[in-house]
């Protein structure tokens, strides 16, 4: 009997840690939205663009002037050990503050932005962002899972703040994020009708957990490597008041900070494409 009952108890634990695995399982699927993510690094871009010296001209002219309306001078990110901050579901009271300290650093960030109670209620910020050299794209219009939405909600989505950054800008957003990184076959599908890469990321801080500025600082310099894209929120109170630090920490490493599209020059990210 004795016997039985060490059996039963092993086969209930090997079972219990099946299960737990399996919800692991279904938890990175559910994430990603398909069975299969298929991702693309900010250097396989670059290694993948034409070189021809017409071309490879061409593409040094523009990385040029990307890098210089952050105020940064030339940037090759084949050179240069490159990283890019990026902030999501902004624009909000701390942006300005933010803007701030990313203009007294003289560094480039990438923002992804939210419509609903954020591009419309702080119009000035978004057109402050483009002004001053920052890369301004999409993380939808209400931050609806796109995994869970019909195909005309998802163009919905995508297609309203679109429509107000360029309004706000003059320039039609050519990145999006889509909310916790959920995608799947029919986003992509989506995304490359409206000419939209998905960014995605290799840091995050977990700063929607946390208020805690040192913890935020701590999490983003122990993951932080070269070509890394690094997310961020400029909506929580914690968040802004690290980011000095965290830039002049990466800075003492040898870091260059860069947009996403300036961190993949010469190359360019392809609408339908995922990135990080």
């Amino acid at each position: 009997m004795l016997s039985l009952t060490r059996k039963m108890t092993k086969t209930g634990t090997r079972l219990r840690v099946l299960a737990t695995f399996a919800a692991a399982a279904s938890l990175t699927l559910a994430l990603s939205g398909c069975t299969k993510l298929e991702t693309h690094s900010p250097s396989s871009v670059r290694n993948a663009a034409d070189t021809s010296a017409a071309e490879a001209g061409a593409a040094a002219a523009t990385n040029g002037a990307q890098a210089r309306a952050g105020g940064l001078g030339t940037v090759d990110c084949a050179h240069a050990k490159c990283i890019a901050l990026t902030f999501d579901a902004g624009p909000s009271e701390n942006s300005a503050r933010l803007l701030d300290i990313l203009k007294d650093k003289r560094v480039p960030a990438t923002f992804f932005l939210l419509g609903k109670r954020h591009i419309d209620t702080y119009p000035e910020l978004v057109r402050r962002m483009s002004d001053e050299g920052h890369e301004v794209a999409s993380h939808t219009w209400t931050h609806k899972i796109l995994t869970d939405a019909e195909p005309d909600e998802i163009r919905e989505e995508l297609e309203r703040p679109n429509k107000e950054i360029e309004r706000l800008t003059g320039k039609r957003p050519t990145l999006m994020r889509p909310p916790q990184g959920r995608t799947d076959d029919t986003v992509h599908d989506i995304c490359r009708e409206l000419g939209l890469a998905e960014v995605l990321w290799s840091v995050t801080a977990k700063d929607y957990k946390t208020n805690d500025s040192d913890l935020i600082t701590e999490r983003v310099l122990d993951q932080s490597s070269r070509d890394g894209i690094i997310l961020l929120h400029d909506i929580y109170d914690g968040t802004v008041p690290a980011v000095p630090g965290i830039i002049d920490a990466l800075k003492k490493r040898g870091y260059v900070f860069v947009t996403v599209p300036q961190l993949m020059a010469p190359g360019k990210a392809e609408p339908g494409k995922v990135y990080r």
